[in-house]
């Protein structure tokens, strides 16, 4: 493929993104299904089970990346650009653009005042730990471990404080689609979870590929590695995240929305990039730690913010300001950080 022309190399890429979006979407269908069958409330799942598999993509991409800097197949550095570009980009268009784009086609979403403290607070600290530890310019194996265990206790803590809090009410769905497609008994369970671990295995074989294109693209234009993977990557990998918030609205289940939304902003840097660092450690680019980071948590206090003191209530207004510092973004690194290290 190195020495196709640059036109269908692009065009192969698309189809390989398509193909990941697809399957990482089969996979979260079939595990809300499985969290349903063991009574966890929507939020919860949102929260956990769909958030950790709507974020398939990133993790792939990481696991792909890491093993292939160890074996000497993908460049440090250009490598490591893409996947954290990648990473911090798909967070950043979730909680600006998608969550914006979400709250635009409902008309209007409600948070509870919980939901601020147990959720969006560990997802802005989850960022600003990622700045603390990138500064030096390496994500080491010892920062991997303190990235990934920190998800490994949040997500106890999670758990605990849904036994504490779980009414057999909030698992309910309230359509009747959501409904079928939950499993009836154990076999059907087994059934799903043969579906999740076989689009999942896909996920893995076409992220290795949408690197290795991606590789090729930035060593013939010369554009950095983290601004395709910002700008490209990081929006095609938060496209599971889009339609299964959308899916959630469709089916009237907005702490499935709610909680993918804001969820998996805490999996991608923690699962992802400490997973990825445990495996082979990352060269972090300056871009990094001096905008893509501070801006996902600068729209992360925003968002904050503007639920707090709107009562946990975001109109259209709210969203035409999450959107619009999406694109803010976008121009600013585009123009201020063309290259990474």
């Amino acid at each position: 493929m190195e020495n196709w022309d640059l036109f269908p190399i692009i065009l192969v890429g698309l189809a390989a993104l398509v193909i990941l979006v697809l399957s990482a979407n089969l996979a979260v269908k079939k595990l809300i299904g499985i969290a349903n069958y063991y009574n966890l409330s929507s939020t919860f799942m949102g929260m956990t089970v769909v958030s950790l598999a709507t974020s398939i993509p990133e993790i792939t991409a990481h696991v792909t990346a890491s093993v292939n800097i160890l074996l000497g197949n993908l460049d440090f550095q250009t490598g490591s650009a893409i996947v954290l570009g990648s990473n911090i980009g798909s967070d950043v268009v979730q909680q600006t653009f998608i969550m914006g784009l979400v709250i635009l086609l409902t008309g209007t979403m409600y948070f509870r005042r919980y939901f601020l403290w147990k959720s969006m607070v560990p997802m802005i600290a989850s960022t600003v730990l990622c700045i603390i530890l990138g500064v030096d310019g390496l994500y080491s194996r010892l920062d991997g471990f303190i990235l990934f265990g920190s998800f490994v206790a949040y997500s106890f803590f999670l758990y605990f404080d849904e036994r504490k809090h779980y009414e057999k009410e909030d698992n309910i769905p309230e359509d009747e689609e959501v409904a079928n497609d939950v499993p009836k008994n154990g076999k059907e369970v087994l059934v799903d979870a043969g579906i999740s671990i076989l689009t999942l295995a896909v996920t893995v074989v076409v992220a290795s590929l949408v690197l290795s294109i991606t590789e090729i693209i930035v060593n013939r234009t010369g554009v950095s590695g983290s601004l395709i993977g910002v700008i490209t990557l990081g929006l095609a990998s938060a496209l599971p995240e889009l339609t299964t918030a959308l899916a959630g609205i469709r089916h009237k289940e907005h702490g499935i929305s709610l909680g993918t939304l804001v969820g998996s902003n805490i999996t991608n840097p923690l699962v992802g990039i400490g997973g990825g660092a445990l495996v082979s450690t990352y060269a972090v680019p300056k871009p990094l730690v001096l905008w893509d980071l501070p801006w996902e948590t600068l729209t992360g206090i925003i968002l904050w913010m503007l639920i707090w003191f709107n009562k946990g209530r975001l109109g259209k207004k709210s969203a035409f300001y999450l959107m619009g510092m999406y694109f803010v973004f976008i121009i600013l690194r585009a123009v201020f950080f063309k290259t990474d290290f």
